[in-house]
């Protein structure tokens, strides 16, 4: 049976999906490095809550570090290639080098162990002086105007004033009896070293309403008579350098106390000199 001349034209389309119906797997991919993420910074989040400042400061070392990770470091081969490329004095060395903490840093172990001896040998002559090991160079009154210390900068013996037993006499350099004793004993322990020697003097305050506040003149000229009477023990050329901080570093907390008026004789490390 044959179609009339005005029967409609039907078209049939076929749908074709690609694919399979995937719709692709990119957005996976964004979601997992969005979780790595956050899981990241909540991670960083608790670390710095429960990690103390000290703590944090050795990760964060442990990422940037700043000191040589090798005792030795390796600059090359042969007699010209060295034996640590941070080397500033000669081509062949061996040492940590120098770090941006310690840019002149050479071999820690042997300052490490120079620095000790040293100690050792202040403490002993420290033990002298107040007779640490035995029987004492000087007598109790003499002994509690003394007060010793050992710092970076050496032995320190520091002679100090007392209420009724001052180390002066009163507005001048003149020295007691009790100080010239002091002096004599320092000058005999010190007699055992060769080390430089460095003299500071301190003064008490004094009432504002003075007219000439003389502090700064006392402090230098206390320490100045020190210095002659040592130099007849030790020599000028063991004497370094001698100052006066008149009553800028009081000893105790009130600035006029007797307690102030004090020198302090340091017997200075060994290159600490100048």
């Amino acid at each position: 049976m044959s179609a009339g001349p005005n029967a409609p034209v039907i078209i049939r389309r076929k749908k074709v999906v690609a694919g399979g119906g995937h719709h692709g797997g990119a957005w996976k991919v964004a979601y997992a490095d969005f979780v790595t993420a956050m899981m990241a910074f909540f991670m960083l989040m608790w670390l710095l809550n429960a990690t103390t400042e000290k703590q944090r400061k050795g990760i964060a070392d442990y990422f940037s570090p700043t000191i040589p990770l090798n005792r030795v470091s390796g600059g090359g081969d042969g007699s010209l290639g060295g034996d640590s490329v941070f080397t500033e004095d000669t081509l062949a060395h061996n040492g940590i080098g120098a770090t941006n903490r310690a840019p002149t840093l050479r071999d820690a172990g042997a300052s490490g162990q120079m620095h000790s001896e040293e100690d050792a040998a202040l403490k002993e002559l420290e033990s002298m002086l107040l007779g640490g090991g035995g029987e004492s160079m000087a007598d109790d009154n003499t002994l509690r105007h003394i007060v010793t210390r050992v710092t970076d900068e050496g032995l320190i013996v520091e002679l100090f004033s007392l209420e009724g037993d001052p180390l002066f006499q009163a507005g001048s350099e003149a020295p007691m009896p009790v100080l010239r004793d002091l002096v004599a004993l320092v000058g005999r322990v010190f007699a055992f070293s060769t080390n430089k020697v460095a003299i500071k003097g301190f003064s008490r305050s004094h009432a504002v309403v003075l007219k000439v506040n003389p502090t700064w003149d006392h402090s230098l000229d206390r320490a100045e008579a020190v210095r002659e009477m040592l130099s007849e023990r030790l020599g000028d050329s063991r004497m370094e350098r001698v100052s006066g901080h008149a009553d800028r570093h009081p000893a105790v907390g009130n600035p006029m106390s007797m307690r102030n008026d004090r020198l302090e004789i340091v017997l200075l490390r060994s290159g600490s000199g100048g």
